[in-house]
């Protein structure tokens, strides 16, 4: 029996590698989408790295992102009122397949993008990059957007890697350059059921709530080139901070 649970549980593991970090989480594998946003523009080295083997959708100003890296997405969708003119022109020339929508809506280009992928891939991971950085209301709904939708994913760039979890979660993460600094955020008002190894202050089936900031800047342990981090109840982000000078 102890077998068989083990088989399912790597059954229900998804690993998801960027350039700077590796992590498996307990959600099923699904394909991956690398979305481009319109907050702060991706390192153009780590976009293109980051691009391989995986669909690429941009979202409006996001578009210009992935022009700069010399990589052509899949699917364009927005409102056009962040991209430049140029840049919507040459994705219609190229015969990028997209999807316009009025400036006045209900829903953010982001809620869209999500709404659509999750329609015809409902185990997909989303990696969402140009989530950090500009506006702080744009980077709050798009964390929200993702962590809502009913998909796994990350809002990641070089300098930053925030992976959402929702539910009794687990993930384990192989840092390939070692972080400044790692946090726990809740994203609900409680979270129990924590557990969290391989930082400096680790945590053992403790809870944690948004009026508390003990989860904030901590520091892989010494002898560790990752972690390990479980809950039971509640939505929570890991977050990872590489460059903090040019936040």
């Amino acid at each position: 029996m102890k077998e068989a649970d083990n088989m399912e549980n790597e059954a229900n593991k998804n690993s998801v590698s960027l350039p700077q970090i590796q992590f498996s989480l307990s959600a099923p594998e699904g394909k991956e989408f690398l979305l481009a946003a319109g907050g702060r523009p991706p390192e153009k080295t780590w976009l293109r790295r980051a691009a391989e083997h995986r669909t690429l959708w941009a979202i409006d100003r996001g578009l210009e992102s992935f022009f700069a890296a010399g990589l052509v997405p899949e699917q364009l969708i927005g409102d056009g009122d962040s991209a430049s003119p140029e840049a919507w022109k040459k994705a219609l020339s190229i015969c990028i397949p997209v999807e316009r929508f009025p400036s006045e809506k209900d829903y953010t280009d982001t809620d869209l993008a999500l709404k659509k992928i999750k329609a015809d891939n409902p185990s997909a991971f989303i990696i969402l990059t140009g989530g950090f950085g500009g506006r702080f209301d744009h980077a709050f709904t798009t964390m929200y957007s993702l962590l809502s939708s009913g998909l796994s994913g990350c809002l990641a760039d070089e300098k930053e890697c925030l992976i959402l979890l929702n539910g009794s979660s687990s993930v384990e993460a192989h840092c390939l350059k070692r972080p400044k600094a790692v946090s726990l955020l809740p994203l609900s008002p409680m979270v129990r059921g924590v557990s969290f190894s391989g930082v400096r202050w680790p945590l053992d089936n403790t809870s944690i709530s948004q009026d508390r900031t003990l989860t904030v800047s901590n520091r892989l342990a010494d002898d560790s080139d990752g972690c390990r981090l479980s809950f039971s109840e509640g939505s929570l982000g890991l977050y990872f901070v590489w460059d903090e000078a040019s936040l």
